[in-house]
């Protein structure tokens, strides 16, 4: 059983006001998320409305089955997550331990489907700017809807990276013994932050892989 009164830092009374605070700031930063993907993804909508036979002709280019593949991957990934701060609550220190890590395999798993996905664009042509040939429908347009691509794919891929860091220091520290029933306050903090990635992709498939293909005009 870990000594959590050492994780009680100075400036609280108790565990349970450190852990309501840690959520509250927690939200806020989300909310902060909120707004800056909020923003890409109303530009994506303007420009989409705006030229949508052309974002019909770039969205075919995109692999529909690694979309896919990559949504159930973090699908599956937010549930090994809650998984793993129900193990932090119970005190199950080794389940703790073994979903934190495979939420990291599938976090990882996404990376490289992604990177593969980037890497069959570019052999393509499609990459804007030094790397663009396509040459077909309204080019300038199909360029206009990579750049929102690859900018809004890449922010989301490196807040996957960054979720990787956290749970694998999370995996760490449950594996030294550092969580129980009474303090697991990170878990739970890390878990947001993984669904709200999770979330945000949930909402980058559709928009790039369903509907701007099914506006092809």
């Amino acid at each position: 059983m870990a000594n959590h009164s050492l994780a009680l830092r100075h400036q609280f009374d108790d565990v349970e006001q450190q852990k309501d605070a840690s959520t509250f700031g927690m939200w806020i930063f989300l909310a902060t998320e909120v707004l800056f993907f909020g923003g890409m993804f109303c530009c994506y909508t303007v420009y989409r409305s705006a030229y949508p036979a052309a974002f019909g002709h770039a969205s075919n280019h995109l692999d529909l089955i690694l979309g896919a593949v990559s949504t159930a991957v973090l699908i599956f990934s937010s549930f090994t997550m809650a998984c793993a701060v129900n193990s932090a609550s119970t005190g199950a220190r080794n389940a703790l331990v073994a979903f934190l890590g495979i939420t990291i395999l599938f976090a990882a798993a996404f990376l490289v489907i992604e990177m593969s996905e980037w890497r069959m664009l570019y052999k393509e042509g499609l990459m804007p700017g030094f790397n663009f040939t396509y040459k077909e429908f309204d080019p300038g347009h199909v360029q206009l809807f990579f750049c929102m691509y690859f900018a809004m794919t890449g922010l989301h891929a490196s807040h996957v990276t960054i979720g990787i860091g956290i749970l694998a220091i999370m995996a760490f520290r449950a594996w030294r013994g550092a969580f129980g029933p009474d303090y697991f306050t990170p878990i739970e903090i890390s878990g947001l932050y993984w669904h709200f990635v999770d979330l945000v992709w949930i909402f980058l498939f559709p928009l790039y892989y369903l509907i701007a293909r099914h506006l092809q005009g």
